[in-house]
Formats: structure tokens, sequence, C-alpha cells
């Protein structure tokens, strides 16, 4: 059996594994604070939405999706357009063999190259593994909201951080669509460099 994983970027026809992926983190954790699970059909409207501006990467091996990064919307008001948030899903079994670090790779090669500069991340604060990973990438603290969500009988607070892709400079151009950029030798270039990088050493 082929071992070799595979980053591509995610389809409508994916949800369903994406939903399988992101389901134990709404039922178990507090990682993300909502409390039911998605329906099906909720679930792929949210692929369509956040495909129609941002890159949503999947990694997958032998059929399986292993995990998942996508950027979506920070603020609506047109003077944030510039910035995004991110966000990363693993399957339990595949935390630590280095998927995540890739995958955030690929999604901030695009989202500079689509024009965007700054990237926000909001992490439970007891996610110690996250918070760690999400500083070794590059982010930093900017923030604390304390005791932000109720889940699982308790209080959580969220650890902001912050990530930029680029020097700030005036006159940035609007951000392109992901789909926009999709078929350039820009996106193809990234795609095929992640690919080499998450099966060195397997």
């Amino acid at each position: 059996m082929d071992n070799k994983l595979h980053i591509r970027t995610a389809t409508f026809a994916d949800a369903e594994k994406l939903l399988a992926v992101y389901a134990p983190y709404v039922l178990h954790t507090a990682n993300t604070f909502e409390y039911d699970v998605p329906s099906l059909q909720a679930f792929e409207e949210k692929v369509e939405k956040i495909t129609a501006k941002y890159p949503w990467l999947v990694c997958e091996g032998n059929g399986e999706i292993l995990g998942y990064v996508y950027g979506s919307t920070h603020r609506e008001r047109t003077a944030y357009q510039w910035c995004a948030e991110s966000t990363v899903y693993l399957a339990e079994k595949h935390h630590r063999k280095g998927v995540a670090r890739v995958l955030y790779a690929a999604l901030f090669d695009m989202m500079k190259l689509q024009g965007y500069y700054s990237i926000y991340a909001s992490i439970l604060s007891t996610n110690t593994a996250s918070v760690a990973f999400h500083r070794a990438v590059g982010f930093e603290d900017i923030g604390l909201f304390k005791n932000i969500g109720y889940k699982l009988g308790e209080w959580h607070s969220n650890i902001w951080m912050q990530y930029f892709l680029q020097a700030h400079k005036a006159e940035p151009h609007t951000p392109t669509p992901a789909p926009e950029l999709m078929d350039t030798e820009a996106f193809r270039q990234i795609l095929a460099v992640v690919n080499e990088r998450v099966n060195i050493g397997k």
C-alpha cells in the first residue's frame, strides 16, 4: 500500500471527510466553541463559502484526509481586508508528524501571493500543544480573552496570536480571490514544493 501523502486544494466533495476530522473536536474538546456537530449540508456550505475567497488545503493518504487548513475572514469592514484568520485541524492519530507545519507553510505562501498581510489565530489557552506549535511557526501572542467561552462545564480563555506574511506597505492591492490564482504557475509551484516537504523522511 502506498503511504505517500498528498496535499491539494479542498473541493466541495471533500466536505464529509473534512467534517469527520472536525467532529471529535466539537464533541470532546473546547478547541472549538461549537456545541453541536454541523450538518453535512452546513459544512458543505462552509467549504463553498470559504473556497470562494481563500485557500483550503487538505493532506490525504490512502484515500483518508489526515488534516486540513484554511484561511477565513477576520473582520468584515473594508479596512480589515488585508487581514485573515487561519484554522488547522488534524485527525488525532496524525498529530506531531509535521503535517500541520507544511500545511501552514503552503497556506501562508498562497495567502501572501493573494495580497494578505496579517494572519490571526484564536487558540484555547489550555491547548498547550497548539499554542507551542503556533509560536514555533512564527506567531506571536497579542492578547488573552479571559473566560470568553463556556463549554463542557467550565469557562475557557483564548490566546490571540498574530503572524505577518510580509512587510506592510502603503497602497496595498485588494487581495485576489483564491480561485483566480489556482491555475497560475505560482500556486502550482507552492503545491509542488509542499508535496515534496510533506513526504521527506517517509
